[in-house]
C-alpha cells in the first residue's frame, strides 16, 4: 500500500476513534447524567439500549436509501450529522433531547463505519482488504480503551456536556481529515436499494456470516463489559491503577486487531476458525489468571489480542460474500454487519449481567466463551459451504 492510501485509512481511523468514544462513554457518565437530568440510573441507561437499537436498525435502511450519493460525499455528510448530534448532545437540558441526539448520533455511526468499511476495501489491491479494514477499525478499538476512559474523567470533572463537546470537537477533526486524505471513489454501476436488504436477509449464507459476527462479538462483551469491577474486586487492583490496566489491554486489542486484518487478507472465514479457538480458551483461562493479581496482567494482555480479532475478518467476509451473492448490495451488507456487531455487544452484554447478579463476575468467562464456541461452529460451516459452492 502507498503512503497516500496509509494516511486515508488513518484519516478514517480518526473518525472511527470519535463515533466509537460517542457510543460507549456514555457507560462511564450514566450516574453523572443521571443526577443531573433527575432520572434513574435504570432511565439513563436506556440512553445506551436506544443507542444500539437506532443503529441496528437505522443502519442498512440508510444505507439503502443513499446508496447512490458518492461514497467520499456520503463519508463527509455523515460526519456532519455526527458532529451536530454531539453538539445537541452538548446543550441537552432534557432526557428527550438527549436521546434524539444519541438517535441521530447512532444512524451516523453505523451508516459511516458501513460506508467506510467498503472504502477501505476499495482502495487497496484484493489480497490487502483484511488489513485495510482493521486499520480503520483500529480507531473503533482505541476509541474503546483510551477514548471512554478519558471521556469519563472530563464528564466527571467539567460535566457531561463537555465530553460531547469535546467529542464534537474529535468528530470536526475527522472530518478535516477525510476531506483531504480520501479521494473519490468510483461509484457503484448499480447502487443499492432497499430490495437489497431484502435479498441478503433472505439470503441463507448471509444470515449466517452475521450470526457468526455477532456471536464473535457477544462472547467478547459478556465479559468486558464488566472488566473494571473485576479488575478491583478479584483481581485486587485499586481504581487508581485501573486506566493504565486498560491502557495495557488497549495496546494488546490493537496489535491484536492489525494481526487479524493480516490473516484475513486471503480467506477471511479459514483463520476465523482459529482467531475463534483462540479466543474461547482466553476467555476460559481467564477464569484462572484474573483471581491472581500477579497473572492477571498476562489475563488482560491476552484478552486485549483476541479480544476484537475477529473484526476485521468478519467484516472482510461479509463484505466479499456479499460481492460474490448479491453484488448490487455489498454496502448493505457491511451495514447488516455493523448492526451484527450491536446484536452481538447487547446480548453479551446482557447475558454477563445476568452472570454478575445471578453467579459470580468471573462466570461471564464461560458464558462468553460458549458463544464464542457457537462461532467457531458457524466458521466452520461456512468455510465447508464456501468450498462447496466454489465461492473462494
Amino acid at each position: 500500500m502507498t503512503t497516500k492510501v496509509y494516511i486515508a485509512l488513518l484519516s478514517l481511523a480518526i473518525s472511527a476513534f470519535a463515533i466509537g468514544t460517542t457510543e460507549f462513554v456514555i457507560v462511564g457518565l450514566l450516574q453523572t447524567v443521571a443526577d443531573d437530568l433527575s432520572i434513574s440510573v435504570t432511565k439513563a441507561g436506556t440512553l445506551i439500549s436506544g443507542y444500539a437499537i437506532a443503529l441496528a436498525v437505522g443502519t442498512p435502511i440508510v444505507a439503502a436509501v443513499t446508496g447512490k450519493i458518492p461514497k467520499k460525499g456520503f463519508l463527509l455528510i455523515l460526519m456532519v450529522v455526527f458532529i451536530l448530534g454531539n453538539a445537541l448532545a452538548a446543550i441537552a437540558e432534557t432526557y428527550e433531547i438527549l436521546m434524539i441526539s444519541r438517535v441521530i448520533t447512532a444512524v451516523a455511526h453505523g451508516v459511516f463505519f458501513a460506508i467506510a468499511a467498503t472504502v477501505a476495501s476499495d482502495i487497496v489491491p484484493e489480497d490487502k482488504k483484511g488489513t485495510a479494514i482493521s486499520i480503520m477499525f483500529t480507531g473503533l478499538t482505541v476509541a474503546t480503551i483510551a477514548g471512554v476512559p478519558i471521556g469519563t474523567y472530563v464528564g466527571q470533572h467539567f460535566g457531561w456536556r463537555a465530553t460531547f463537546g469535546a467529542v464534537a470537537i474529535l468528530g470536526l477533526i475527522g472530518l478535516v481529515a477525510n476531506l483531504f486524505a480520501v479521494e473519490k471513489v468510483k461509484r457503484q454501476a448499480n447502487p443499492p436499494t432497499l430490495k437489497d436488504v431484502g435479498q441478503l436477509v433472505k439470503n441463507k449464507r448471509i444470515l449466517l456470516a452475521l450470526l457468526m459476527t455477532a456471536l464473535g462479538f457477544g462472547g467478547t462483551f459478556s465479559l468486558f463489559t464488566y472488566l473494571t469491577p473485576i479488575l478491583q474486586e478479584i483481581s485486587g487492583y485499586s481504581s487508581g491503577s485501573i486506566s493504565l490496566l486498560l491502557l495495557v489491554y488497549g495496546v494488546a486489542v490493537a496489535i491484536g486487531n492489525i494481526a487479524g486484518g493480516k490473516m484475513a487478507n486471503q480467506h477471511p472465514v479459514r483463520s476465523l476458525r482459529f482467531v475463534f479457538i483462540l479466543q474461547g480458551i482466553v476467555l476460559l483461562l481467564q477464569m484462572v489468571l484474573l483471581p491472581s493479581k500477579s497473572l492477571s496482567i498476562m489475563g488482560i494482555i491476552l484478552l486485549g489480542l483476541f479480544a476484537f480479532m475477529m473484526s476485521p475478518g468478519v467484516q472482510a467476509y461479509i463484505v466479499t460474500l456479499a460481492e460474490k451473492l448479491v453484488p448490487s448490495a455489498k454496502d448493505i451488507a457491511s451495514a447488516l454487519n455493523i448492526s451484527a456487531f450491536n446484536v452481538g455487544i447487547a446480548a453479551g452484554s446482557t447475558l454477563g449481567g445476568v452472570a454478575v447478579d445471578h453467579l459470580t463476575y468471573l462466570d461471564t468467562a464461560w458464558i462468553g466463551a460458549i458463544m464464542v464456541a457457537f462461532a467457531f461452529i458457524l466458521s466452520v460451516l461456512n468455510y465447508r459451504l464456501d468450498k462447496k459452492q466454489k465461492l473462494f
